[in-house]
């Protein structure tokens, strides 16, 4: 429901003997009661509002404390090597084409600048770099599985 529509309702409740309005339209359903209590409005139930939470975010203080409390293990949870990192939110696949060779696999030696993966976003294909000379020790992402700003795609040693 428009903004303005629902504004011009509750001024026409609060200034008649109406008590109480409820509408409903195609976009959702109103309900206006006069009398101190708080408008309500009911959000469509055709179209709910879906997020996607970063679960490595949440979990890393987590984990950093269960480790200094010496719960953890701390092997387990930091990984050796130098890590390359996922610069944008998207679609990450090891190949250019699906019938291809992987850029990379698990101990191939890369160079600084050597494309390692692609990042689909905004169906725009970003290849990857990497940001130092190494060799792939391991490959963190499966294909066609969507990363995080700042996830870690590969262990580079």
């Amino acid at each position: 429901m428009d903004l303005r529509k629902l504004k011009t309702l509750v001024d026409l409740v609060s200034e008649s003997n109406v008590t109480e309005l409820e509408i409903t339209e195609a976009e959702g359903k109103v309900r206006i009661v006069k009398g101190g209590a708080p408008v309500y409005v009911q959000a469509p139930m055709a179209a709910p509002v879906t997020t996607l939470a970063a679960p490595a975010a949440p979990l890393a203080p987590q984990a950093a404390a269960a480790s200094a409390d010496g719960a953890g293990a701390p092997a387990a949870s930091a990984p050796a090597g130098a890590t390359i990192t996922a610069p944008m939110v998207g679609t990450f696949y090891r190949a250019p084409n699906p019938t291809a060779e992987p850029f990379v696999e698990v101990g191939t030696q890369v160079k600084e600048g050597q494309t390692v993966c692609i990042i689909e976003a905004m169906k725009i294909l970003n290849e990857i770099e990497a940001d130092r000379t190494g060799a792939i020790k391991q490959v963190l992402v499966e294909n066609g599985q969507a990363v995080e700003y700042g996830q870690p795609l590969f262990i580079i040693e």
